[in-house]
Parts: C-alpha cells; sequence; structure tokens
C-alpha cells in the first residue's frame, strides 16, 4: 500500500474514531446556561424512546443522550447547552465514573413517567411552582382534582405532585385574615358543593378520603411529591382519620372533644408526635413547621443537600443532584420540618442545621416513594397571595427548582434498591 493512500486510509479512520456519537448535557455551575430546560431535554428524549442516562455527581448531574439532528436541534430550541463527545471520550466518562474511588454512577433512564399535577380546575400555573417549573422545562402533565382521585385515575400515572392544598377540611386555615374576602366565600362554597356531588356530607370527610386514595397510589408503587402545606396537611388527614378536627366555621358543628388524644401516627408518612394548631384564626395546621419558629433573616436563610454515596444510595443521590449544595431558602405556609417530629426511616435529604429544621425529606411507603419538600416557591421568598408569577426565564438556573424536577424525573430510572 502507498504512502499516501496509507496516510488516507488512517485519517478516514481517525474521522471515525472522533466522530461525535453522544451528546453531553452538561448540568455543572458554569457550563449549563438553562439548567431547568435540560430537564425537559431529557424527558422528551425518554418520550421518544430514546435511551438516556444520567451521571450523577459528574459535573452537577449530567445527562447523556445519544447523538441525534433532532436532539442537537431541540436543545438549540430551547437555549439548552450540550457537548458532542466521540465514542472513545464517553467510554473514558462512564470508566471514570465507575471508578471505586469516584462518588459517582451512571443510572439508566428507561421511560418517561406519566405525571400528575393534583390541582382545582381553573387553578393559574404561578399559583404553584411545580406546574409553572414543568410548563417552563416543557414537561407534559395532566391536571387531577378529587373526582380523578376518587374514581381511582390515579393507577393511570407513575408521579404525582400535591402542592399548596389543605386535606384537613379547614380551607387552608385562611380563616383569620380572608373569611370575608370573596375568593374565600367562594372557595368554601365550591368544596362544599363537591363533597356533596362526591356524595361526602363534609369537606374533611371527602378531602380525608382523597388523601386515603393518594396513600393507595403510594403504597402500590406510585411516586407522590408534595410542596408547602400539602406536605403537613396530607400526614394530619391520615393520623386524624375517622375524627372531627375542624371547628364550626369550617364544617358546621364543634370539633371532637379530646382530638389530640386520637390521633394515630401510625398512619402518617413522615411525621409523629405533633400537637394540631386548634385555634380556627391561626394561620398553622401544626406544630410540624418551623415558620413561626424560625429566627433566620432573609439574607442568611439558606439549607444545604445532604452527600449520599452514588453507586450504593442511587435514589437520595438523583433526588439531590444540583450545582451546589447551598441552597436558598424561601417560605410557605408550611416552610421546613421540626427535625424532632420526623420519623427515624424517613430520610432528611437537605437541612438548617441553625434552625433544627429538615427542608428535604424522603420515604418509602409500601411499594412506592414520597418527598416533602417545605415551602412555596424556590425564587419567591415570602410568597403572597396575589403576588404575580415568578419568571422563569429569570431563574433557569435555580438551585432550588431543580430539586423539584430531579423528583420529576427519577422514576424513569432503573430501580436499585436503597441502602440508606
Amino acid at each position: 500500500m502507498s504512502f499516501t493512500k496509507s496516510l488516507w486510509v488512517f485519517i478516514l479512520f481517525l474521522s471515525f474514531s472522533v466522530r461525535g456519537s453522544f451528546i453531553l448535557v452538561p448540568m455543572d455551575e458554569t457550563t449549563q446556561q438553562n439548567h431547568l430546560k435540560a430537564y425537559g431535554i431529557t424527558f422528551w428524549c425518554l418520550d421518544k424512546n430514546y435511551k438516556a442516562s444520567w451521571l450523577l455527581n459528574y459535573r452537577g448531574g449530567s445527562f447523556l443522550l445519544p447523538d441525534a439532528p433532532e436532539i442537537r436541534k431541540e436543545c438549540q430550541i430551547r437555549g439548552v447547552s450540550f457537548e458532542i463527545i466521540s465514542d472513545a471520550e464517553q467510554v473514558s466518562i462512564l470508566n471514570q465514573i465507575a471508578s471505586p474511588s469516584q462518588n459517582m454512577e451512571s443510572v439508566l433512564l428507561e421511560k418517561a413517567p406519566k405525571i400528575a399535577v393534583y390541582t382545582p380546575k381553573g387553578k393559574k400555573p404561578w399559583d404553584d411552582a411545580v406546574t409553572l417549573v414543568l410548563t417552563y422545562a416543557e414537561i407534559p402533565f395532566t391536571a387531577i382534582y378529587d373526582e380523578e382521585v376518587l374514581s381511582d385515575q390515579l393507577l393511570l400515572y407513575d408521579w404525582l405532585h400535591l402542592h399548596h392544598e389543605d386535606f384537613t377540611g379547614q380551607y387552608g386555615k385562611f380563616y383569620g385574615a380572608y373569611k370575608n374576602v370573596p375568593w374565600y366565600i367562594d372557595q368554601k362554597k365550591e368544596s362544599e358543593a363537591l363533597a356533596i356531588k362526591l356524595g361526602y356530607p363534609k369537606v374533611s370527610q371527602e378531602k380525608g378520603a382523597v388523601a386515603k386514595k393518594i396513600r393507595d397510589f403510594v403504597i402500590g408503587g406510585g411516586f407522590m411529591f408534595a410542596m408547602c402545606s400539602a406536605t403537613d396537611s396530607f400526614d394530619i388527614a391520615l393520623a386524624a382519620d375517622g375524627l372531627d378536627i375542624c371547628e364550626a366555621m369550617f364544617d358546621g358543628d364543634a370539633s371532637e372533644g379530646n382530638y389530640q388524644s386520637k390521633i394515630n401516627y401510625n398512619n402518617s408518612f413522615a411525621f409523629k408526635d405533633f400537637t394540631l394548631e386548634r385555634r380556627p384564626e391561626i394561620y398553622e395546621f401544626s406544630d410540624i413547621d418551623m415558620t413561626t419558629k424560625r429566627k433566620i433573616p432573609m439574607e442568611k436563610d439558606y439549607f444545604t443537600l445532604m452527600e449520599f454515596s452514588a453507586k450504593w444510595d442511587p435514589i437520595p443521590s438523583m433526588l439531590c443532584q444540583n450545582h451546589t449544595q447551598l441552597v436558598k431558602g424561601f417560605m410557605g405556609q408550611t416552610t421546613a420540618f421540626d427535625s424532632e417530629l420526623i420519623k427515624s426511616n424517613v430520610l432528611v435529604m437537605g437541612s438548617c442545621e441553625l434552625n433544627g429544621e429538615a427542608r428535604y425529606i424522603h420515604g418509602q411507603k409500601g411499594k412506592g416513594m414520597f418527598t416533602f419538600y417545605g415551602g412555596h416557591d424556590p425564587e419567591d421568598f415570602q410568597h403572597q397571595v396575589g403576588d404575580p408569577p415568578t419568571v422563569l426565564d429569570l431563574h433557569a438556573n435555580s438551585p432550588g427548582y431543580r430539586l423539584i424536577l430531579n423528583n420529576v424525573l427519577f422514576p424513569a430510572a432503573r430501580k436499585k434498591k436503597m441502602k440508606t
């Protein structure tokens, strides 16, 4: 073979060996220009039956996708940073991740989960951080409410989100400040009408039945993600099953005598030994929430994400993927959870040790899993009723919102048993 021909063969071989065959979507702080939409790209690929891998703790929890023209185009359209890497580079990255000395893991994402968001009809997206970020990331979801839950339509979904919701039948404890405001009066009338339509004499009984259907969804293998007041009000509704804890302004008659002593903490998912707030004019459900017990000024309000072994505990590692371990705090009706009232089998994934509070917790119930995330909107420190929506284009790299999207994506992962 002539020298010229040999050189041509070598160049041809070299061009094939460096040919881009994978797309790396980096998720570190300096490289990715839109972290939130990067999750949407990965979800989009799964929805189109492409294979994807989540590279835990590699450059902020990057995604590895096949190289296809439509994926490149979609990244460009959505403003998501990506890198084309060769087969050899992909092998090198996976070898680095596989090394026992590295706290990293490659997790295969198999199928896009079917997502439901529990939200009343007509509720605007900016009232709910999850609905807002799903819309921004272009991740499809279905809005459902009590009728769908009680008719067993949760069986159609893999992942369910609950947000600023009251499962106790006390209308969000808004009575003290808003009892004479039209929206509160209308909301109460609508809730009562819906309860009667569904065959329940009281809203508290109807909401309790919804909570138990959601409980069964999780026990059967579903994934539940709750924020703000949906966290503690859900657990309270389960623990108070069969008890009347509502005062007359909520359900027309007095609460049951000495109901606190009858609370069954075995029924709750995450919390134990909590004391309910009996006063109807107080905007609080129980002492689970830390909002009124906090002594942290806004400029110092941060919580720390825990570090887990990616190889041994991939689930909490997935849920904590971020480009920083320090996340800016934010308030809600339920801002954070009193660490002393969290059950021992529940994993704390994010906490503020200075205040003895947990912000981000995870647990298993039956065959399914749940995550509770305190606060209302990760980029609105103290969201008020009627506040304008958060513009996520201004927060495309939000660590707080990334935690929500970690939860959306992790049901797609090939399941591995959690060791923690």
